[in-house]
């Protein structure tokens, strides 16, 4: 009878167990209850003892940083900007006319994928002036289109073909 109070109080899984089993079984499964019923000992000093002690202290010291990545260079004032962030409703048509607030727009273009049509999440947009460009970058970088925050910047020259953007030309 004891067994069966015990029964009560156990996980489904082991429930299961004991309503079906046989007399053969039922010592193996009093030891699982009983050993279920035991506590089991605090997580939180094996953690706070030898994990996170005060004692030890980590000699882990990060890699400096590349010289390139130190000092990005920031691109030139270009007429053309780039812009990420995109979601994947937004289209030429909605970046075009959310950038002629700030001047006139020679053109812009979502990068889009060749199978599926969406938004890639850049684009270009091409000012007729600096100026308006200059504009362009303080309206929109950081403000939301479509519900997504993005971002704008000067778009960088492409690298000149044949070195496949690796420094020295080779791989």
């Amino acid at each position: 009878m004891a067994l069966r109070s015990a029964a009560a109080a156990a996980p489904r899984s082991l429930r299961r167990l004991i309503t079906g089993t046989s007399t053969r079984t039922l010592p193996i499964i009093s030891h699982a209850i009983h050993d279920w019923e035991k506590p089991e000992p605090s997580t939180n000093a094996f953690l706070s003892g030898r994990l996170f002690s005060s004692a030890s202290t980590s000699s882990f010291i990060p890699p400096p940083l590349p010289p390139s990545a130190q000092q990005r260079e920031m691109p030139e004032p270009s007429t053309n900007l780039f812009v990420s962030g995109l979601s994947k409703r937004t289209t030429t048509e909605k970046l075009h006319e959310a950038f002629a607030k700030f001047g006139e727009v020679v053109h812009a273009r979502v990068v889009t994928d060749r199978v599926t049509g969406y938004s890639k999440g850049f684009g270009f947009v091409k000012y007729a002036t600096l100026e308006d460009a200059a504009k362009g970058i303080e309206g929109m970088d950081g403000k939301f289109l479509d519900g997504w925050v993005i971002f704008a910047e000067y778009a960088r020259p492409r690298p000149p073909p044949g070195n496949n953007g690796f420094p020295n030309g080779s791989q």
